[in-house]
């Protein structure tokens, strides 16, 4: 994996092996960020199911302030660990180990994405409900197109739906 775009463009990024995690390809990474290039400058960016953080660094990487990194895999966050260490992002970014549910509702981010490892896409409803209690102003859910997602969850609706292959990202906003 590497960096798309931004100040550590073409940098690499250490992956992991097996389905513990559900990567975001390079092309479904570019895809999201040229749809969130006119708000991620200055933006705070929460990546829960962070995994390595690819898309968190992809963010931080194209000028978002700080990011939020949720992971309960040990194997994802001591990989997710060294690829914030080898980019020298640890000042803009925050690791938080546990599960996402436990603690995604408390981190006032511009922008929330969620990706869920395979066998947690159960979670994505239980995920955007607790958003919704007070939501950010953008929610974005990665998520297997067999996966479908109500079109509303309190006030987050539904704003856009991109498909790529077997994947699916579902914009959600608050305003």
């Amino acid at each position: 994996m590497r960096v798309i775009a931004g100040d550590l463009r073409s940098r690499r990024i250490a992956g992991i092996s097996g389905d513990a995690t559900r990567p975001t390809s390079d092309r479904l990474r570019e895809t999201l960020f040229d749809i969130l290039a006119s708000r991620i400058r200055g933006a705070t960016f929460l990546d829960a199911y962070a995994g390595t953080g690819a898309v968190g660094i992809e963010a931080l990487s194209r000028g978002a302030a700080h990011a939020w990194f949720l992971e309960r895999s040990r194997a994802a966050l001591q990989v997710l660990r060294q690829n914030l260490a080898s980019l020298d992002l640890e000042a803009r970014s925050s690791v938080i180990a546990g599960p996402a549910l436990l603690s995604i509702a408390r981190f006032a981010a511009a922008i929330v994405f969620l990706d869920p490892p395979y066998t947690l896409d159960r979670e994505l409803p239980a995920a955007l409900d607790l958003l919704a209690a007070t939501p950010p102003p953008l929610v974005v859910a990665q998520h297997s197109i067999r996966v479908p997602l109500r079109e509303t969850f309190g006030v987050l609706r539904r704003t856009r739906v991109v498909k790529q292959g077997d994947n699916a990202l579902s914009f959600f906003s608050s305003e």
